[in-house]
């Protein structure tokens, strides 16, 4: 049995791939509101009134949960069950609000040899694992860029909880940074700068930066939320570029080339569930290691801050 906590969008979109997968679970969540949308679009009882008091009632701890709360309570939620004795979770991305909540975290799974992960779903997508295998045959990636551009006039109007609009490039745009990084290579070396501010977003607006890999890649970035854009993610090996925009498809330029063509993929998966979803779920409940660990997740927050802060 696997616990589901959240019953909101996320947590609907995850109850899907465990039915679909055929895997028994008890699903959380908070407000009656949320919990009464969820058994109308899933078909599937949920416990309200909070994780707390479900614990409260001293249930046998699963052998695995998922966490799709809100990116506020997230290291809240994972820290309960960490406590409660659940050893293996898969957590939304970005794990927490900020870098403190996601070293806590990282720190108290080790402490109690508790295996968490971060839920990054386009990792699993079918352009990326696609791409992923091109790149392997083409001996690796020489470079690499990526564009992490946020509609600020969506964001400026849209409700969200106090500081989740501030940490924005946490909760939100390290999604495609995760990524580009995740198919680039880990950055060895990296300067950063930034400009501007927002009013919902005071420590930047506008981001750019360059650095190189542990493998040699060279790789630039930039992102202006306060003009129009959108994300993307390039990479260059010796034979080919690879396009992601949007990242859910993927196109193609060959060596010698100027045409870009768009990949044939297998995608019937990232079209019935959410993008990447149902094999991230998979990996999760296989116990496969192809997840991202909180650990993992801690140390790159190194580098957000780089990207984060800048100079200025």
């Amino acid at each position: 049995m696997i616990w589901l906590i959240g019953s909101g969008p996320m947590g609907i979109a995850y109850a899907n791939v465990l039915m679909a997968q055929k895997i028994e679970f008890l699903t959380i969540g908070r407000s009656e509101s949320s919990a009464h949308s969820f058994q109308e679009k899933v078909g599937h009882t949920v416990i309200s009134g909070g994780l707390n008091q479900f614990l409260a009632s001293n249930p046998e701890p699963p052998s695995k949960a998922i966490v799709a709360v809100s990116v506020e309570q997230l290291a809240k939620t994972t820290t309960a069950l960490i406590e409660y004795g659940v050893n293996n979770i898969l957590v939304e991305k970005p794990g927490g609000l900020n870098k403190k909540e996601i070293e806590k975290i990282a720190e108290l799974s080790s402490k109690k040899m508790a295996d968490v992960f971060v839920a990054y779903n386009r990792r699993f997508y079918s352009s990326v694992l696609k791409a992923k295998s091109i790149i392997h045959d083409d001996g690796g990636v020489t470079s690499f860029n990526f564009e992490f551009t946020e509609w600020g006039h969506i964001i400026n109007s849209i409700k969200k909880a106090p500081n989740v609009k501030e940490n924005w490039f946490f909760a939100n745009s390290t999604h495609v940074v995760d990524l580009a990084f995740f198919l680039g290579g880990t950055p060895k070396e990296i300067s950063c700068y930034t400009s501007g501010s927002l009013p919902w977003h005071t420590r930047a607006a506008a981001f750019t930066g360059a650095g190189q890999t542990g493998s040699g890649a060279l790789f630039s970035y930039q992102a202006n939320w306060s003009a129009p854009g959108r994300w993307a993610l390039e990479v260059s090996t010796t034979h080919h570029r690879l396009y992601f925009s949007p990242l859910e498809e993927l196109r193609i330029q060959k060596t010698g080339s100027v045409s870009v063509e768009e990949v044939e993929i297998d995608d019937e998966l990232d079209k019935k569930f959410k993008p990447g979803l149902y094999r991230q779920v998979e990996s999760f409940i296989s116990n496969n290691n192809e997840l991202y660990t909180i650990q993992e997740q801690a140390m790159a927050m190194r580098q957000y801050q780089s990207i984060l802060g800048g100079i200025r």
